[in-house]
């Protein structure tokens, strides 16, 4: 049985004065150096703060990020960092069109996250306790699929990539490079974060992918579906022995808003019986992520982490209320195999979600007293 921590999902909402930073390098006020030493100081912190919660696995809070994905993908070698026609839509808002597109051989050599994460390892190993500093990057599939998000980006695919097997070769040797030099950095747990199959639940964004080349939604879910789960587990399998893999599963989470809509039912075969994870950190904090059902095709000794609770607003959920989700879910999966945690990060984007760092604390704290309440030894 997989040992369950009380961990969070990742990102933080950025402190005010690391967003001035960011301002004024954009702006050319500021050094790349001084930005870093800015960085710096908030990531300390924010372990500090992680620490004083009770969290047992800690992030950088994503700090040093303007995106949770994106950034990742411009630290590969052959990847340039571009403006798309226009931005991902989200619920009531457009996200900013910034993407990553594919200029060159995709390389993992000197991936600058490998940096970032010793950073925060040695600061939690200078703590003295038993927390671990894990680290969060976005799935193979997401990059995929941010390769083939517009005509532009996949006609640089195919004039680069021909034959989809050296494309997906050329993923697995980046991800695992990178992989294995955070390994030898001293990393234990790695979460990875995927927003594919999220999308791949919503029938209405399926159809209209699908329209240009005369698919149905479920032609689509079935041909994507099997490109993201060979690209993820080409890399989940393949990592260094003693590596915990997870993954967050999630519909959108931009300033408070939502991509997609959609029940696990339609993925649950692939996602839960075949990715090769120890555990799902999964969105179940409204109805758009339909019931607990799907859980029953989680595969033997895998733990799903129940997104309970919202990061998207302050209000704080009724204890009682997710409890009796809780047990409900139990119907479907033992008890001793569900966990808790949020359903996303506070700020999946530098923007952050519409709430305060003293609101996201005490979201924590709740989980925190569910757990303790729940799964009491």
């Amino acid at each position: 049985m997989v040992k369950k921590y009380f961990e969070h999902v990742g990102s933080f909402l950025r402190p005010q004065e690391l967003l001035e930073a960011r301002e004024a390098f954009a702006r050319g006020d500021l050094s790349e150096q001084e930005l870093k030493a800015v960085e710096d100081k908030c990531i300390r912190e924010l372990v500090d703060q992680q620490l004083d919660a009770g969290l047992e696995k800690v992030t950088d809070g994503e700090f040093r990020r303007s995106y949770w994905h994106l950034d990742f993908f411009w630290g590969f070698g052959g990847i340039e960092h571009v403006q798309a026609a226009e931005g991902y839509h989200f619920h009531d808002e457009t996200t900013r069109p910034d993407s990553a597109l594919l200029t060159g051989k995709i390389s993992g050599d000197n991936h600058p996250f490998v940096e970032a994460y010793q950073f925060l390892k040695e600061y939690v190993d200078t703590k003295g306790g038993s927390a671990e500093a894990k680290y969060t990057i976005p799935a193979p599939a997401q990059l995929y699929f941010e390769l083939i998000r517009d005509a532009e980006h996949v006609a640089q695919l195919k004039a680069i990539y021909p034959d989809f097997e050296d494309l997906r070769r050329a993923i697995q040797a980046a991800y695992l490079q990178v992989i294995n030099d955070l390994v030898a950095a001293g990393l234990k747990t790695l979460q990875v974060d995927d927003c594919t199959w999220g999308t791949l639940v919503d029938n209405q964004f399926l159809t209209a992918w699908g329209a240009a080349g005369g698919q149905t939604a479920e032609d689509v879910r079935k041909e994507l579906g099997s490109i993201f789960l060979t690209l993820n587990n080409d890399v989940y399998q393949n990592v260094p022995e003693g590596l915990q893999v997870n993954t967050h599963v999630c519909r959108g989470n931009y300033h408070s808003t939502w991509a997609s809509s959609g029940g696990y039912e339609s993925v649950a075969a692939d996602l839960f019986g075949k990715e090769k994870v120890t555990s799902y950190f999964l969105e179940f904090d409204t109805e758009r992520s339909g019931g607990f059902a799907p859980l029953a095709e989680i595969g033997d000794h895998k733990v799903a982490v129940l997104g309970l609770i919202t990061s998207k607003n302050a209000e704080l959920e009724d204890k009682a209320a997710i409890i009796a989700r809780i047990r409900e879910a139990a119907d479907y999966l033992p008890l001793d195999r569900l966990w808790l945690s949020t359903q996303c990060g506070f700020a999946s984007t530098e923007e952050g979600n519409i709430l305060t760092e003293a609101d996201q604390w005490k979201k924590l704290a709740l989980v925190k007293e569910i757990i303790d309440e729940v799964w009491t030894d």
